[in-house]
């Protein structure tokens, strides 16, 4: 959703008629995950993608429907299928789409866009299958468990707000079939990933730019203002001019967390590595030789940390994929943290 909020709110300003699209199952080699959207509009205007171009062209098609009849569709493309054949997925998987009108959005739109600009994480549950006063409906479920919407769905359903929060926190979207036979799907959002980097090293200009382009939220600490300026990293969300314990205490090191060190002066990264070790972050890389990293090692042990806490750092930082360039080195470690953000999936 975050990457056709933009579109979606210039369309909706200007009352244009539109349907969204939503991957609700995969199977197989399905080109794009789970929740990835598109958006058509009566006016030819598109936004997002469902199939990477595979079956853009019939989605366009019975999104035009969906408007014109007000009514959603639950498609299923797959290599098996004819229709798959023709509009091109022919990659092995198969997807199920859901396409609904643009309206349906209207109970849950305004707060669905805050939460989106505030980074608040929250989980959207639409009914794919049911009872026809339940289709284009929906309800936003917040982190605290209140709802906001226009669904209602008993208890007699089996429906469960904790079941949604769950999904929410594991940061999976699925759907699900309740016990009257509805087919609901769960849409999460949770945080955004967000990159720490420590140190305004000529490496993290390239890690940045990468970073941004694969939806993380990126943060440069670094209390040296020489190195660390809005003029070398125009492109980084949040630009901390303190020292990593100072700043790390203000930021959320929770699962959503990924931490690259990389000064090489251990004032800075040592201090950083021990917060970042004993908390919640998914990744915690430093860069530097195997050398390095042993004596690195040594200082941590001396400073208390244990074994098991050592065990989660990556180091040296990145997979080796042989590079020697400052922007092949920033590749490697962005490939080890996506590998590491989709290992858990």
């Amino acid at each position: 959703m975050r990457d056709v909020i933009d579109k979606l709110d210039i369309w909706r300003e200007s009352d244009q008629e539109f349907a969204i699209t939503t991957v609700v199952e995969t199977w197989g080699s399905a080109p794009r995950p789970v929740g990835s959207k598109m958006i058509a509009t009566k006016k030819g205007g598109i936004a997002g993608s469902v199939s990477a171009g595979c079956v853009e062209g019939a989605v366009i098609e019975e999104s035009m429907e969906v408007i014109d009849k007000r009514k959603p569709r639950l498609i299923e493309f797959g290599v098996a299928d004819d229709s798959a054949w023709e509009v091109g997925l022919a990659c092995g998987g198969t997807i199920k789409v859901f396409i609904e009108p643009g309206w349906a959005l209207d109970s849950i739109y305004k707060p669905l866009k805050e939460h989106l600009i505030s980074r608040e994480p929250f989980a959207i549950v639409t009914v794919l299958e049911g009872a026809d006063e339940n289709i284009n409906q929906k309800i936003l479920v917040k982190l605290n468990g209140d709802v906001i919407g226009d669904l209602s769905l008993s208890e007699q359903t089996g429906f469960n707000v904790n079941d949604v929060l769950s999904l929410l926190d594991d940061g999976k979207s699925t759907s699900m079939e309740l016990k009257d036979g509805t087919r609901i799907f769960i849409e999460s959002h949770p945080l955004p990933s967000k990159l720490i980097i420590i140190g305004a090293v000529h490496l993290a200009e390239n890690l940045i730019t990468i970073a941004n382009s694969v939806g993380f939220d990126t943060i440069l600490i670094d209390p040296r203002q020489a190195f660390a300026s809005r003029e070398r990293f125009p492109h980084v969300k949040e630009l901390m001019l303190e020292w990593p314990e100072q700043a790390m205490s203000n930021i959320v090191l929770d699962k959503s967390a990924y931490i690259a060190v990389l000064t090489h002066d251990p004032k800075l990264d040592d201090p950083a590595l021990q917060m970042a070790l004993k908390s919640n972050a998914r990744y915690v890389g430093a860069l530097g030789s195997r050398r390095t990293n042993q004596k690195r090692l040594e200082r941590l042990r001396e400073a208390g940390l244990s074994e098991d806490l050592l065990s989660k750092l990556h180091a040296p930082i990145g997979l080796d994929l042989g590079g020697r360039s400052q922007g092949e080195i920033a590749i490697s470690i962005m490939a080890e943290i996506v590998k590491v953000k989709n290992e858990n999936r």
